[in-house]
Parts: structure tokens; C-alpha cells; sequence
């Protein structure tokens, strides 16, 4: 039971987001820009920190969310995103990724946890200072998205199935898109011709 009342049918996030649709924007235009946009690093990579970051702070809405949408991006594989979550570092991802996933998990703990030599891995890796800058900045982004979430005790559907179906649907669409089914025109900062 949502410590607030919120809109009804809308689950984790999204109740959050119809309930004060002015703040939504910005959050969701954060993460079109982090997740979807494009970017040197793909989208289901993108995700994929999203989700370990969701995983780590234990937030089942997001990270069964960002999990259907990494999975939507990695031609449907869910089992890759479970093994991301459970032990990243022998998942099949590149080297580059699990770089980058432990700079995000260290933001996770706080930002003073990540180190030059965290930094210089990744640079070793492959990884460019803007694929750093927007690892650091996913998983301080999913630290606060995460406890709005679950600060609210929002409703969250149990069940990978209820998410699947939305994952490939803001994978193909983003998220100022889909967030036009629950947050009026307006607040979406929709322009009349």
C-alpha cells in the first residue's frame, strides 16, 4: 500500500511520476538522454547499469524495469541480465562493461568509493570520459530513482511477465514517449504547431 495516495493501475515509477507530473519531466527526459539517446555505449548497456544498480539497492520495480528493457535491447536475454545482476564479472559482457559496472557499483555505496584506479581500469578497458561520466551519473541517477520508488512504497506487480511487454515497448520508444500514456501533454512540454 503506497504510503501516499497514487494514481491507481500505475505501477512503481510511473504512479510516482502521474502523480506530480512537473517533476516527471525532468526525470524522465534524464533518462531518455542516459538510456535511450544515442551513445557510444549501447542501449542494453546503458540498461544493464541501470538494472545492477536497482539490483544493488535492492529496488524490485526498477530493477525488473530496466531489466525487461536490457533484455528488450540484447535481443530478448533475460538470462544474460540475471547474470549480470548475480556476478557480473563472469557474465558474458566485455571487458569495457565490467569496467564500467564497478565504477557504478561503488557510486552505489557513495561517490567517494570510486578511484583513480576504477577510472584508469576502464580507460584501460576501452571506456571514453563521457561513457564514464554517464555510468557515474546512471548510477547516481537509479540511487535517487530507486528510492523514490520505494520511498513512496509504490505498487510493484511481482512477476517478470507484468514487465516484459512495457520493456520492449520503452526500448523501442523511450521514455518521454511511453511516459505520454500517464503524464498529461502539458507537463510533457508539448508544442502546438
Amino acid at each position: 500500500m503506497p504510503h501516499i495516495k497514487l494514481p491507481e493501475g500505475l505501477p512503481g515509477i510511473r504512479g510516482a511520476m502521474a502523480y506530480r507530473p512537473e517533476t516527471a519531466k525532468p526525470l524522465n527526459q534524464l533518462a531518455e538522454i542516459l538510456l535511450h539517446q544515442p551513445n557510444s555505449l549501447h542501449a542494453g548497456e546503458r540498461e544493464l547499469i541501470a538494472t545492477y544498480v536497482s539490483y544493488l539497492n535492492d529496488c524490485y520495480f526498477c530493477q525488473t524495469a530496466h531489466g525487461a528493457i536490457a533484455a528488450a535491447h540484447l535481443n530478448d536475454d533475460e538470462e544474460l541480465v540475471k547474470r549480470v545482476k548475480a556476478d557480473f564479472q563472469h557474465a558474458d559482457i566485455s571487458p569495457k562493461l565490467k569496467a564500467l559496472l564497478m565504477i557504478a557499483s561503488k557510486v552505489q555505496k557513495g561517490g567517494k568509493h570510486v578511484t583513480a584506479e576504477d577510472v584508469g581500469e576502464a580507460r584501460a578497458q576501452g571506456a571514453t570520459d563521457v561513457e564514464i561520466h554517464d555510468t557515474v551519473l546512471i548510477a547516481a541517477a537509479f540511487c535517487m530513482y530507486n528510492r523514490y520508488v520505494d520511498g513512496l512504497a509504490t505498487w510493484q506487480p511481482q512477476g517478470e511477465e507484468a514487465y516484459r511487454q512495457r520493456g520492449k515497448k520503452t526500448a523501442r520508444e523511450g521514455y518521454v514517449e511511453v511516459s505520454k500514456e500517464y503524464i498529461p501533454q502539458e507537463a510533457q512540454g508539448a508544442h502546438s504547431a
